[in-house]
């Protein structure tokens, strides 16, 4: 079983159904409760970064200039890390949030030290404000941080259950992957991460678990090893 593991979560996990946009309160209780759920019955140290694609990617606002647009982009984790904090503590887990853009009253400042001590005391890691650098996405912040505390694994989860050669929701012949090498994953034109984020991974022999956080007790079966998803390893 992992010792140490980096979830990275969309901001739309957290969004208001159909269209996964804001902060809805259902949506983090399912999140919240399925964190919960796994923890209990592993003794893992979690550490989550989440996107926000429920509030604003910079990358997709055309009328701001880009550097502009990323950094309101990386005050949007805040907001989102501050309510999945939230959220866990209501339930009982004990969380830190740590921002990369210093905000000294609303999170700790990003130290990885700091962060590693928090991971071994029990508590989970919430990084938020992504790198604290424009033009670099939020799955780029998951490799990175997971890199820089010796994770095990970095998971990732999405709203499909793992790694397909199309999309399965436009291609009902689609073929899921069970396992893949990151070289295989860059040969196919496999769509998995940003080129950043995937090149970190294999570069730091990173693997990288694509799941359906949408499916009850599949993070718990991730964190346990068990056959779900999609691995990409080395």
């Amino acid at each position: 079983m992992y010792k140490r593991v980096v979830l990275k979560i969309s901001g739309e996990s957290i969004g208001q159904k159909p269209h996964n946009i804001g902060i809805s309160q259902e949506s983090l209780k399912e999140v919240a409760y399925e964190i919960k759920e796994a923890l209990e019955e592993t003794n893992i140290q979690l550490a989550i970064v989440i996107g926000a694609g429920n509030i604003l990617r910079g990358k997709d606002v055309s009328f701001i200039e880009r550097t502009t647009a990323d950094y309101m982009g990386m005050l949007a984790t805040v907001i989102n890390a501050l309510a999945l904090q939230s959220a866990l503590e209501s339930v009982g887990l004990i969380t830190r949030v740590m921002s990369a853009i210093e905000m000294p009253r609303i999170a700790e400042p990003y130290i990885r030290r700091r962060a590693i001590r928090h991971l071994e005391k029990g508590r989970i890691v919430i990084f938020a404000a992504g790198t604290g650098n424009p033009y670099f996405t939020t799955d780029t912040t998951a490799a990175l941080r997971a890199i820089e505390i010796h994770a095990d694994i970095l998971l990732k989860a999405t709203q499909v259950d793992g790694v397909y050669s199309d999309d399965p929701k436009k291609n009902p012949k689609a073929k899921k992957y069970k396992t893949l090498t990151f070289i295989e994953a860059i040969n196919k034109g496999l769509k998995i991460m940003d080129t950043t984020a995937f090149s970190l991974c294999m570069e730091n022999n990173l693997p990288v678990k694509v799941f359906n956080l949408y499916k009850k007790g599949n993070l718990l079966k991730a964190l346990k090893e068990e056959e779900v998803g999609t691995l990409i390893k080395s």
